[in-house]
């Protein structure tokens, strides 16, 4: 069934709280944020080898972006990278994608995620990618991905499920699957929590029953598009009316009217919190989305005073640090604990890794105060 295994990778965002590492002109997603030798982008493609070939994997990105995932991705042809004109969250970006592979395989079953992310243990991720395939393949459901807890983390959404094991008769098979079986593992969602407060996300962590919302997805394409017709009609009307264009040198036209026309709005604020047929995996690959300086710090090597360095650097007196610099600038630090160095393209930021959700101010402040090209 792999041929009709399709993977769509968004890999639009700026990720601002990543500054002044992940910058308009050159978001983290096209950067060696781990020190791996491969960009988030080409580590996310990477690991769905042996799940979806690569004439079935889409991009979808900002148009200013394009040239750049060509030269991440060389093996996509150009008609596999989707430009968006403008960028209006993950419902549309979703659409765009499910309605361009849908003209092209009816019967076609969708993995979508995020381009900058991390997985630590592939093989768990591979495992857990080709149950929740299994369960959408002949079911009308929408699943998602769910990352057991490990902390009281307030940087994540979260998704509570029902306790009780799913009954195969009570989940809606699609015609011509009547006899598919649904995977064991999956359950019901109950609901999704927006990023609680510290109080709120320990009472979820004790409770046994939340999971981080990891923003990944895996669903047929004719199953999203009849939750945007449901849940999003707005979107999908828009899109009903020119499914035909894509795919042809209309596409581009096509997309920037759709796209002026198309509200901005999350896929899980859209569709997911609202649609009766979701159901979560739990899962556990060593997962985290890279979103912030801190997140690094827990997913990087550390050395023995617990710094993780990327970069030409020389530490005294120095712990629990997060250095990431130029490899032709030397850079020495002393007498720094729980601090981000970072550097890059004219920018070096000096900040306490407990202050780090200021991040965002500061971009904020650079623009208004120093102009575009620091931002």
């Amino acid at each position: 069934m792999e041929q009709h295994t399709y993977l769509v990778v968004m890999a639009g965002g700026i990720g601002s709280r990543f500054w002044p590492f992940s910058r308009t002109h050159h978001p983290k997603q096209f950067h060696d944020v781990l020190g791996l030798g491969r960009s988030m982008l080409q580590l996310t493609v990477d690991r769905f080898r042996g799940i979806c070939p690569t004439e079935n994997v889409f991009v979808v990105t900002n148009r200013d972006y394009v040239e750049l995932v060509h030269q991440h991705l060389p093996e996509l042809p150009a008609n596999q990278i989707l430009g968006e004109p403008i960028g209006r969250n993950t419902a549309p970006c979703i659409a765009y994608a499910s309605y361009r592979i849908a003209q092209r395989d009816p019967e076609a079953v969708i993995v979508v995620t995020p381009a900058d992310h991390a997985v630590m243990h592939e093989e768990n991720f591979r495992a857990a990618i080709r149950t929740a395939l299994d369960g959408a393949r002949t079911h009308d459901v929408l699943i998602t991905l769910g990352i057991q807890p490990s902390r009281p983390d307030t940087g994540y959404g979260y998704i509570q499920f029902l306790d009780d094991a799913v009954k195969p008769q009570d989940v809606q098979t699609m015609p011509g699957h009547e006899d598919g079986t649904f995977p064991t593992g999956l359950r019901k969602v109950k609901t999704f929590t927006e990023k609680p407060n510290l109080e709120l996300a320990r009472m979820f962590l004790s409770s046994g029953d939340f999971l981080w919302n990891s923003g990944l997805f895996v669903w047929r394409a004719d199953a999203i598009i009849k939750a945007f017709h449901h849940y999003l009609s707005d979107i999908a009307e828009v899109f009903d009316e020119g499914a035909d264009q894509l795919g042809t040198d209309q596409e581009t036209t096509f997309i920037t009217r759709a796209y002026s026309q198309c509200r901005n709005i999350s896929i899980d604020y859209g569709v997911m919190e609202k649609a009766d047929n979701v159901y979560v995996l739990p899962a556990d690959f060593g997962w985290s989305d890279l979103g912030t300086w801190d997140s690094l710090h827990r997913m990087g090597q550390h050395d023995a005073d617990e710094n993780v360095v990327d970069g030409n650097a020389l530490l005294y007196d120095t712990k629990e640090c997060v250095i990431k610099t130029p490899s032709e600038r030397l850079v020495v630090v002393q007498g720094l604990e729980g601090y981000i160095v970072a550097e890059y393209d004219n920018v070096l930021l000096i900040c306490k890794r407990t202050e780090e959700q200021r991040v965002k101010e500061f971009v904020a402040d650079v623009r208004s105060k120093k102009g575009v090209g620091y931002n």
